[in-house]
Parts: C-alpha cells; sequence; structure tokens
C-alpha cells in the first residue's frame, strides 16, 4: 500500500508516525485491497483549544474512495478516532458485499427448489 504523510503547522517526529503506520497496517489486514492512504495533520491555533488539532484520512479502494476526519484537542486522540471510523466504512462495505452474495445465493436456491431450474 502507498502512503503518504502531510503535515501543516504540526512537526513530524518518528513517534508520531510509527503511531499511524500501526494503525495503517491494522487497516491493510481488515481490507488488502486497499491502494493508497493519504493521511493529513493539522495544527490550527485559531480554533478553540478542544478541536485545535485535526486529522484527515483517504483510503484508496476499488469503487468510491473511504474518507473520514477528525478535530480534537489531542493529536493522537485524533488520530485515532479518524482511523476508528475507517474501520467502521470497511466493516460496513464488506458486510453489504457480503449480504449481496448471500442474498444472491439465496435466491438461487430457492429457485432450484420451486423447479424452475
Amino acid at each position: 500500500m502507498k502512503f503518504i504523510l502531510m503535515t501543516h503547522n504540526v512537526t513530524l517526529t518518528k513517534a508520531i508516525e510509527e503511531h499511524i503506520l500501526t494503525r495503517i497496517d491494522k487497516l491493510e489486514h481488515l481490507d488488502r485491497w486497499a491502494i493508497d492512504a493519504r493521511v493529513t495533520l493539522d495544527h490550527d491555533h485559531t480554533k478553540v483549544p478542544e478541536r485545535q488539532f485535526k486529522c484527515t484520512v483517504r483510503l484508496g479502494v476499488r469503487g468510491p474512495d473511504l474518507f473520514a476526519e477528525d478535530a480534537e484537542s489531542d493529536l493522537y486522540a485524533a488520530i485515532d478516532l479518524v482511523f476508528k471510523k475507517i474501520e467502521q466504512q470497511i466493516r460496513r462495505r464488506r458486510g453489504k458485499r457480503k449480504a449481496v452474495k448471500h442474498t444472491a445465493a439465496a435466491m438461487l436456491k430457492q429457485k432450484r427448489q420451486d423447479g424452475q431450474l
């Protein structure tokens, strides 16, 4: 998976980068078809202290890209929450794909039982 990390008014430390990479590894485990991940970290001094650090993630996958953003008072909290949102989107997407497959299989089974096939 290709990884792009951009920062605005944030000094990128090795600890922040490692924290993001561990979260991306977890996403890669959940969706092995992910193409790339774009992470943007932003620190806005003009906002209220509870929402100064913002993290956005755009995960490139087949079909529409997954996007999430969150703003918190702590950078690590913002990173954790935004990756949690992306994980939920991946799980919801996987559930929808499985439901479609099961529905199609159930309809085919019903047709066979009715003697239409």
